[in-house]
């Protein structure tokens, strides 16, 4: 068999630099492509750019690499040492001044590879993105690899994404100097990256003007089409409105109309701004108010709304609000207007509703009709049991996606559109013309998502944000509404604004990529033409992208047939061949889109992808999901379509934000699966017990590796199923010594247990972790699976978060406490430690598809029984409650006689009785109780408290507890 040279990405990656520029980029606005038009799970362009280096470029310390490519290797290297030194960055002096004055250095294999991951690390930084010295050395070495390797003297390499969604991965592999091909099934997708990689590259200045000069004449079309429905007081220019859906009172003879309204601030920085009730009889209005501080309390949380008439106060559940919304459809057009947003002269305002703004939205409802408003149904069936797409707000009864939006909403829209597709020109060149057309239409698109009945007003920063917080619609009480004539927030100037500065950003493209709409189990690509296949697939039922790109199609369909008509047709998305899986729709024979039929239609895939890529090539898979089931139909169709698994790479491309479950597991990193085609050979079969002996000693390797770069947690265990899979796929099949073959799923199993005892083994890293009892053993492997890596981001946005429709199971979710994991993965766990969940009931609570390690407030009862803890039977949870030293505990006795009570039967148990006497402020009854020689005087006591400091979460009661107890170590006499 042929050897080929192993690239960077199968040697090495500095993973935790890539990943703090992936993190950073979360941050970026102007000129970033997320900015061009609004797709879900966009990978960092710092992440797509590493990969695409690292998967095209042969490692300098394999011997097959062509001496060629090293010469060349070496001399980029000193020129770009060398540029770096004349900046002089501090930051990169060291590790480049060794390059420049000893150039031999280079003459190693190993400080040459070095030199390439360190280039690889800075040029994944968004500041040296277009960078002239960067792009030079990226394309240099990029053509010098292709050509060395392929013989083809004047080539370049091709890339080949059959999912390429937002557009990163081609965006990336183009600028280091590759062709692109990038495709996919959804028209939105598809026409979005035509904009930025077909038409930009082809007319660059051309289309920057005309998008400049059209967009000027868009916007005196549209403001003769919408002036009437934005007029002024004449006390300055109204910028943004803010409106609240309302239901009546149904307290006992109330029936007072009642805003929804979930926060009385309207500005938090610069010059403040809240609302105070201002009731009259039985009407409920609300004053507009300068200064931080707001007397009135909201009237809606959890869903549940609360009248603020003093004489009533009467609470509507949930289920009652959503019913009288039902018959709104949604209430948009029945919402209150709270407060307008002005411009007057050079500062900006706040000022309560006028006469003139009432009558112009009454204008607006009269000419409804002309909007032509999308009537297609909204789905209202929910995905995934973890998915929400679009069916939240179906439960307010927004039924149609014309129902999200105000009659102005959809006018504007529609005027917007019109203006666009009645530009004329005729003396255009008529393919100058469609970019024209299709460029402009993003910035048309950003108010089909930032100016709905679903838009949030941010009080943090003053602005409007778009209906998308999440990978999905939300239910949203109290709105923003844009003046999209103004020169306020979600305004035209400033959508044009946002497009053009991505095509500034991107002036380097030279070359375009052909982008064309197909399935991905369709080979579109000649066979062996692709010298790689990078792509970033659907993650199982994360996200249901064709229902999400609806909100988009519904409005764009009429206006893109005239700019692409081969992809906007009647009706919606074609969702039958959308490899997910969902309960909201079927495949194309009608079958059910579960876990059998995301991995057959995966496989199909991959192997067509394979069937497109040289028999030399590389292929790196990009994967992120928290769930088990879903890891093991994407690596099952890896495997099953001829790939063979040759490096695995977690890199940091999630940011953690508030919406995400407190105690739950939920990745911040994407693992990126570095394959080659394997080659058929029946006679390559792997003896299981080679493969299950070299099993441990990679696993402990790589997570010692994860560690020391910072990915902890889920995402180590997920990272650690690519290094496993490269001992089982080099292999066509693996067999036992009976001849049995090993199946995917069985050698999973074996990792889980690997895994989980190796994760066991770095927690408790100087003791004998065996020692310790089933339960113990399982709650430190159950939160070290729970961490989380520390970033500092800046989260943004605000603090206000929008219901998504399940109110009352939020409510009761919000109640317990405890830490969640997915019932299947911690199943793999537990039986990874020889432990049977179901025989830990005291200490595990398993609901549906969910495990709950139970909080330790939670099992008071069980450990110190209801007598113990008289008379205080709620445990303090306030810090300031707690002080961390014995003479902050106010002392209060035991109940009746009792001063002494039984210590747990296992060290978890007394661990977790001593942290419960000290929150509930007993400290003589704490100190009696460690110096008993079973507790105390048993150093398993100490080394378990100690590891579950470092385990449980920050902030959490279990952290204080504990922490409370270690700090008393020394005066309790230990």
């Amino acid at each position: 068999m042929k050897s080929y040279p192993k690239r960077l990405i199968e040697v090495d990656l500095p993973i935790a630099r890539i990943s703090a520029h992936s993190r950073r980029e979360k941050s970026l606005r102007h000129g970033h492509l997320s900015t061009l038009h609004i797709w879900w799970a966009r990978r960092p362009l710092a992440s797509c750019r590493a990969m695409s280096c690292a998967a095209l470029w042969p490692a300098p310390t394999d011997a097959a690499t062509p001496a060629e490519f090293i010469a060349v290797a070496k001399r980029q290297m000193q020129l770009w040492a060398a540029e770096q030194l004349n900046k002089v960055s501090p930051n990169s002096y060291q590790r480049f001044i060794r390059y420049r004055t000893k150039p031999e250095l280079l003459d190693s294999a190993e400080e040459l590879q070095d030199a390439l991951f360190d280039f690889i690390a800075d040029f994944a930084d968004w500041d040296n993105a277009n960078s002239k010295a960067y792009l030079s050395v990226a394309e240099t070495l990029t053509l010098c690899a292709h050509r060395a390797l392929t013989n083809d003297a004047d080539g370049r390499p091709l890339v080949f994404d059959p999912f390429c969604g937002g557009g990163s991965i081609p965006l990336e592999a183009n600028r280091i100097g590759a062709d692109s091909f990038a495709s996919d099934l959804n028209p939105i997708a598809v026409s979005l990256n035509r904009v930025l990689l077909t038409y930009f590259p082809r007319y660059q200045d051309k289309l920057l003007e005309g998008v400049r000069e059209r967009a000027a004449q868009v916007a005196s079309a549209a403001k003769l089409r919408l002036a009437e429905y934005y007029e002024s007081d004449g006390q300055g220019e109204p910028i943004a409105y803010l409106w609240a859906r309302t239901i009546r009172c149904e307290g006992p003879g109330c029936g007072a109309r009642v805003p929804l309204i979930r926060s009385m601030q309207v500005t938090k920085e610069g010059e403040k701004w809240h609302y105070d009730w201002n009731i009259e009889g039985k009407y409920i209005g609300v004053a507009l108010q300068r200064g931080a501080k707001t007397l009135s309390k909201a009237s809606v949380a959890g869903g549940s709304v609360t009248c603020p008439i003093p004489s009533c106060g009467y609470t509507t559940k949930a289920k009652a609000v959503r019913v009288q919304l039902e018959a709104q459809r949604g209430g948009a057009e029945d919402a209150q207007l709270l407060s307008v947003y002005v411009q007057d002269g050079g500062s900006r305002r706040f000022r309560e509703p006028a006469e003139v703004d009432l009558a112009s939205v009454a204008r607006a409802v009269a000419d409804r009709a002309d909007a032509d408003e999308p009537r297609d149904e909204i789905n209202d069936i929910r995905p995934y049991k973890n998915t929400r797409g679009l069916s939240a707000v179906t439960r307010i009864g927004i039924r149609t996606f014309g129902d999200m939006y105000t009659a102005r909403q959809a006018l504007a829209i529609r005027a917007f559109q019109r203006a666009l597709m009645s530009l004329d020109f005729s003396e255009t060149e008529p393919g100058l013309a469609q970019a024209i057309r299709a460029t402009l239409n993003c910035a048309v698109s950003r108010f089909i998502f930032q100016n709905s009945s679903l838009s949030r007003w941010n009080a943090s920063r003053a602005t409007i944000e778009g209906a998308f917080g999440k990978q999905a619609l939300q239910v949203v009480w109290d709105f923003a509404e844009s003046n999209p004539l103004s020169s306020g927030p979600a305004n035209w100037n400033g959508a044009v604004d946002w497009v053009v500065k991505v095509l500034e950003q991107n002036r380097w493209m030279q070359r375009g990529c052909e982008v064309v709409q197909s399935r991905a189990q369709d080979q579109v690509l000649p066979d062996g033409s692709a010298s790689a296949l990078l792509c970033d697939p659907p993650y199982f039922a994360a996200i249901p992208y064709a229902d999400l790109s609806n909100v988009f199609y519904v409005w764009e369909r009429e206006a893109f047939k005239g700019i692409h008509p081969e992809l906007f047709r009647e009706g919606l998305v074609n969702q039958d061949d959308e490899i997910i899986v969902t309960n909201a729709n079927k495949g194309p024979k009608g079958e059910t889109k579960d876990a059998s039929y995301y991995k057959a239609e995966m496989l199909k895939a991959l192997a067509a992808g394979m069937k497109a890529t040289r028999q030399d090539g590389i292929a790196v898979i990009v994967f992120a999901d928290s769930s088990t089931e879903s890891w093991e139909a994407i690596l099952g169709a890896v495997v099953d379509s001829g790939w063979r698994i040759t490096g695995s790479w977690p890199i940091d491309t999630e940011r953690q934000t508030r919406t995400q479950a407190a105690g739950a597991a939920s990745l911040q990193s994407s693992v990126h699966i570095v394959c080659r085609p394997r080659l058929p050979d029946r006679n390559n079969v792997g003896d299981w017990r080679d493969v299950s002996s070299e099993l441990p000693t990679r696993i402990s390797e790589w997570m010692r590796r994860l560690s020391a770069e910072g990915v902890v947690g889920a995402d180590a265990i997920f990272a650690c199923l690519g290094p496993a899979l490269e001992i089982y796929s080099r292999y066509e099949r693996v067999e036992k010594a009976n001849g049995d073959v090993v199946p995917l799923p069985e050698f999973l199993e074996i990792v889980w247990a690997t895994v989980s005892r190796e994760a066991l083994n770095s927690v408790f890293v100087e003791a004998d972790a065996t020692s310790l009892e089933e339960d113990a053993r399982l709650t430190a492997m159950w939160l070290w699976t729970l961490r989380k890596a520390a970033t500092n981001l800046d989260e943004g946005g605000d603090d206000q978060e929008s219901d998504d429709g399940d109110e009352e199971e939020s409510a009761v979710a919000s109640k317990k406490s405890g830490f969640r994991l997915e019932f299947d993965a911690a199943r793999k766990i537990s039986q990874g430690l020889g432990i049977h969940l179901e025989d830990l009931s005291g200490l595990v609570e398993i609901t549906g598809d969910t495990a709950r390690l139970l909080g330790v407030g939670e099992r008071a009862n069980y450990l110190l029984g209801k007598e113990a803890m008289e008379p205080r039977r709620k445990l303090a949870k306030a810090p300031s409650q707690l002080g961390l030293f014995a003479d902050d505990i106010p002392e209060e006795p035991l109940a009746g006689s009792r001063m002494m009570m039984d210590a747990g039967k296992t060290a978890l148990d007394r661990v977790h009785q001593a942290m419960l006497l000290f929150a509930a402020g007993r400290s003589e009854a704490m100190r009696v109780f460690v110096n008993t020689p079973t507790v105390g005087g048993n150093q398993q006591f100490w080394m378990l408290a100690q590891a579950l400091s470092a385990l449980y979460p920050t902030g959490t009661d279990e952290k204080r507890w504990v922490d409370g107890l270690l700090a008393r170590k020394k005066g309790l006499g230990f």
